[in-house]
């Protein structure tokens, strides 16, 4: 399996490179240097290879075409590449983002010793951006082949697909606080005892999925129509058609489907 290895800059006498051309939200890969003046950030080290994003200017295409969304290209890479270029993508955005510093207005730069935009003016100092949200498939019922579990159609889907609740959490609260207010606020029910399962960087644009389990408590469903569908419980034979492998939501209900 290949292995990543973030950094701020490559090794010395480094000869393979692969640069993730960004253009627009898609991405291009091949082995061709950005084109001159074309803004590039050094991602890190994928096994013998010096991983680069470049950031494509509005209007050029050097893919001509050939391009995909990040969405396409799961499956064609595996997981550690698809993740790379997936952070090619939110660091090309956040650079194009935060060329001014939002205190005082000043061109930023890069700073020489972490990834930031620095001002020169006031010294703010501006990082990728990163907005953790929780994810949490909640059960019912004692563990066993007759445990529920809550799956819902969101008004922003794709697909018409069911999946785990998410939310982003907010300021203030703690992970296990947001699992319990998200659930509250989408479909009406309590919820307790919130338990780890595990994250994921999800590019779409730049949030942390934090995994969670959950137990229902208390409470009918009752769907806030301006976030979700429909959300019903389900059995493990019954369910309808949920995400694909690209997402934790799927390894959340994969994992509870084992356990029957």
């Amino acid at each position: 399996m290949a292995t990543f290895n973030p950094a701020l800059t490559p090794p010395a006498g480094v000869t393979q490179h692969r640069y993730i051309h960004v253009i627009g939200s898609n991405v291009f890969i091949d082995d061709r240097a950005a084109e001159s003046g074309w803004a590039v950030h050094f991602l890190g080290m994928l096994d013998g290879e010096a991983c680069w994003a470049v950031d494509v200017p509005a209007g050029e295409d050097p893919s001509y075409g050939a391009a995909v969304d990040l969405y396409s290209l799961h499956g064609r890479t595996s997981e550690v590449e698809w993740a790379v270029a997936g952070r090619a993508v939110q660091l090309a955005e956040w650079s194009r983002t935060h060329q001014f510093c939002g205190r005082c207005g000043q061109p930023t730069v890069h700073s020489d010793n972490d990834r930031s935009m620095k001002c020169p003016g006031c010294g703010l100092l501006a990082y990728p951006r990163l907005a953790p949200a929780m994810i949490t498939l909640v059960t019912k019922g004692d563990p066993g082949p007759d445990q529920l579990a809550l799956l819902a159609r969101g008004v922003t889907f794709r697909a018409p697909m069911y999946s785990c609740l998410a939310g982003f959490v907010e300021a203030g609260e703690s992970l296990e606080q947001s699992v319990i207010r998200e659930v509250r606020e989408e479909v009406g029910i309590e919820v307790a005892w919130p338990t780890y399962q595990g994250s994921q960087p999800w590019p779409f644009p730049h949030s942390l999925m934090i995994g969670f389990r959950t137990e229902w408590v208390s409470g009918e469903i009752e769907c806030d129509p301006a976030e979700i569908v429909d959300a019903q419980w389900y059995r493990r034979d019954e369910l309808p058609s949920i995400p694909p492998g690209i997402s934790i939501a799927r390894k959340l209900i994969d994992a509870w489907l084992l356990e029957g």
